[in-house]
């Protein structure tokens, strides 16, 4: 399966399996470093991070295989992964470096260097978002009956969706200067295993669900076309602006303070 990942896309599953066995010292350095930040261990972030990253290029390893050849053979395209390479690198080294001095790499802007750093991070963040709108294209354009239409409909929607509404969402979380709504500004007691905010609103949640499109929409799409068959496409359609319309509500819904599924403890 590795082989093939690798064939499919040769510089983002590398980056994936490195990023994965980074895991390991920082898992040591949790079970060394007792410092804390925001009320949770000072090492969480940086594996969250890691985490959601190997998740991110392992799927856009696994997709890249329904691009068309065309679109990926051509030098762009080879330049931009590798600047998006570049920009994951980056973020780690951030996020990594600032873990280790027990400060925080997200709204730390407490002096003109760091300041200048967090704003040329997002220009990254957003570098590596961007690999998804690259592939919604080259799914797009790929030839006819290599997937089923609900199928090449869900990936291109769940793609296509992910770099618009991340920008929404994460542009207005970078503008609030903290992921917090009211509510307590600590991580500490949040929603098991995500941490997000029990008694306030919290951007985290929209955010999630923004970068998650490019899994949701084609899992929906797979589902739909074993339930629906070849006539699934207006249903994965209808189903990808539903789920706008829930990252939407989810974005509503902490700008005014209020915790996402309050009835969970």
């Amino acid at each position: 399966m590795m082989q093939t990942l690798h064939a499919d896309s040769p510089r983002y599953t590398p980056l994936a399996v490195f990023l994965a066995v980074a895991m390991i010292p920082v898992l040591g350095a949790m079970a060394l470093d007792a410092r804390q930040f925001q009320g949770v261990d000072v090492w969480a972030k940086p594996l969250k991070f890691l985490v959601a990253l190997v998740v991110y290029l392992m799927t856009l390893a696994w997709m890249a295989r329904f691009a068309d050849p065309g679109v990926t053979a051509r030098p762009w395209w080879r330049w931009h992964e590798r600047a998006v390479v570049v920009a994951v690198l980056a973020e780690m080294v951030w996020i990594g470096g600032a873990a280790a001095h027990g400060v925080g790499s997200h709204f730390n802007v407490g002096t003109p260097a760091m300041a200048l750093v967090y704003s040329w991070m997002g220009v990254a963040a957003i570098l590596l978002t961007s690999a998804t709108t690259t592939l919604a294209w080259a799914v797009h354009r790929s030839a006819p009956g290599r997937l089923p239409p609900a199928l090449k409909s869900g990936l291109f929607w769940g793609l296509a969706l992910t770099l618009p509404l991340t920008l929404v969402t994460a542009g207005t979380l970078s503008g609030n200067g903290s992921h917090w709504v009211g509510g307590t500004p600590s991580d500490a007691g949040g929603l098991a295993g995500m941490g997000w905010s029990r008694d306030g609103g919290d951007l985290r949640v929209a955010h999630f669900l923004a970068t998650h499109a490019l899994h949701a929409i084609p899992l929906a799409a797979w589902g739909l076309s074993r339930w629906v068959g070849a006539s699934a496409v207006g249903a994965v359609r209808a189903f990808a602006l539903l789920y706008t319309a829930f990252v939407f509500f989810t974005f509503a819904q902490a700008l005014r303070g209020q915790p996402f599924l309050p009835g969970l403890g």
